[in-house]
C-alpha cells in the first residue's frame, strides 16, 4: 500500500511540475517539457493528455521544427475558472474578477464610511457576489477569493488587528467562506501587493524587492530571493509603524512617531485640512496639483521628503534590487519623486544605494487586487482536489 501511495504522490507532483510550466512558458511543446524537467517524454506525454482532459491545457497547432516533425504546441487554458480578488481599504473595497493568468474581467470599486465591522463584511459579500454572477461559463467556475487586508491576520484567515480601520480579531476567512462555499485566501495587503508586482508588474525580472503600499497607512510587502517573506511568525512588513520620530505623536498602533503620522495619504489629508482650512479628498488635491496650485504641490513634496526618510530605513536595513511603491499615491508620482530621491541621495549608504533601481507601480492600485487573486489561484492548482490529482 505505501509503495502505491509514494507512486501517486510522485505523480502529483510531477504533474504539478508539468502544469507549472506550461501555465509559466506556454506556449510549448511536450519534448521542451521532458528537456527542462528531465522527466521522459512518455510520461510528460500521459500527463499532458490528461491535464488537456481536465481542461486546463490546449493544444494549439504545430510549432517550428528544428529539424524532423514539427512539434505540437502547448497553451494553458486560463478561461477554465475565475478568480476573485479583493483589496479591503480604509474607505474603499477595490475588487477585480480574473481569469487564471491574472487578466482582468471585470472590476468593482465601492465606497464605505466603516460604520461597523458587521456593514463593511456586508458590502464587502454584496460586492463579491456581483463579480461572481458576472463571470462567464467555465470549467471550474469561481475557484477562489483572495483578499489583502490593511492588517495582520494569521493562517486561518483571522484579522487579528488593523489599526486603522480599527478591527481586532475578524474571522474573516471563516465568514467569507461560510457565505459562497468557496475557498478564501486572508493576507495582509501589502503581501499581497508585492505578489502582484512581482508576478504582473515591474518586478517581474526581479528577485529581492520591497512594495511599499501607501493608502491611509503604509505597509511593506518584502521578496526575497523570488519568495514573500513573512518573518518568524508571519507578521513581517509593518513598515509603517518603525519610528521616525521618537517623540512624535501617538499613533492608533499604540507607539508614537510612526512613519505613517508623516507619510501616508491620512498624513497627506490632515496637512491639507491644516494648511488649506478645510477637508480634503486626494482627488481633488491630485487636481489641484496638475493645475499648478503651488501650496498643494509643496503638500505632495513634504510628503514625498518623508516617504524618503522611511525608504532610507529599508534601504539600509534590507539592500534590496527593486522598491516599488504602490497604492493611491502613485498618482501623485510626479511630485513625490524628486523629493524622494534627493533625500535617499543624502541620507542612505551609497553600497547599497548604488544597484537600487526606486520606481513606483505601474499598476497603480491594482498591485493588491492582482496579487490576493493570484493567492487564490495558487490555492488551486495547490489543492489535491483539483485535477492535478487526475480526479
Amino acid at each position: 500500500m505505501k509503495q502505491t501511495g509514494d507512486l501517486n504522490l510522485v505523480k502529483k507532483i510531477n504533474k504539478s511540475i508539468v502544469l507549472h510550466h506550461i501555465r509559466t512558458d506556454s506556449p510549448i511543446s511536450r519534448a521542451r517539457i521532458a528537456e527542462i524537467t528531465g522527466l521522459t517524454k512518455a510520461t510528460v506525454s500521459s500527463l499532458v493528455n490528461e491535464l488537456i482532459e481536465s481542461s486546463l491545457v490546449d493544444e494549439i497547432g504545430a510549432g517550428e521544427s528544428s529539424g524532423g516533425r514539427k512539434p505540437m504546441m502547448l497553451l494553458f487554458n486560463g478561461t477554465a475558472g475565475y478568480a476573485i480578488g479583493v483589496d479591503l481599504g480604509v474607505h474603499d473595497i477595490l475588487a477585480v474578477l480574473t481569469d487564471l493568468t491574472g487578466k482582468v474581467i471585470s472590476e468593482k470599486r465601492v465606497q464605505h464610511d466603516n460604520a461597523s465591522v458587521e456593514s463593511v463584511i456586508q458590502l464587502l459579500k454584496l460586492t463579491i457576489r456581483n463579480l461572481i454572477d458576472s463571470a462567464p461559463a467555465s470549467t471550474y467556475g469561481i475557484i477562489g477569493i483572495g483578499i489583502g487586508v490593511p492588517g495582520i491576520c494569521d493562517d486561518d484567515g483571522n484579522l487579528l488587528f488593523a489599526p486603522n480601520l480599527s478591527w481586532e480579531n475578524v474571522p474573516l476567512q471563516k465568514d467569507i467562506e461560510e457565505a459562497f462555499g468557496i475557498p478564501v485566501v486572508i493576507d495582509n495587503e501589502a503581501n499581497a501587493g508585492a505578489v502582484g508586482e512581482k508576478q504582473f508588474g515591474t518586478g517581474k525580472d526581479t528577485a529581492n524587492l520591497v512594495y511599499i503600499s501607501i493608502g491611509i497607512g503604509i505597509g511593506a510587502g518584502i521578496i526575497i530571493k523570488g519568495e514573500l517573506y513573512r518573518g518568524a511568525t508571519g507578521f513581517s512588513g509593518e513598515i509603517g509603524h518603525i519610528s521616525i520620530q521618537h517623540d512624535g505623536p501617538k499613533c492608533r498602533c499604540g507607539s508614537l512617531g510612526c512613519w505613517e503620522l508623516y507619510a501616508s495619504e491620512h498624513a497627506l489629508l490632515e496637512q491639507a485640512r491644516l494648511e488649506l482650512g478645510e477637508p480634503a479628498q486626494l482627488d481633488m488635491l491630485l487636481s489641484k496639483a496638475e493645475a499648478g496650485d503651488q501650496k498643494v504641490i509643496a503638500l505632495f513634496e513634504r510628503l514625498g521628503y518623508y516617504l524618503g526618510v522611511g525608504v532610507v530605513n529599508i534601504i539600509n536595513g534590507y539592500n534590496p534590487e527593486f522598491i516599488i511603491l504602490g497604492g493611491r499615491l502613485a498618482g501623485a508620482e510626479k511630485w513625490l519623486m524628486k523629493p524622494l530621491l534627493q533625500l535617499l541621495e543624502k541620507r542612505s549608504l551609497p553600497l547599497p544605494r548604488k544597484l537600487l533601481n526606486v520606481e513606483f507601480s505601474q499598476l497603480s492600485d491594482r498591485s493588491t487586487v492582482l496579487g490576493a487573486a493570484s493567492f487564490a489561484v495558487s490555492k488551486f492548482f495547490a489543492s489535491t482536489t483539483v485535477s492535478i490529482d487526475g480526479n
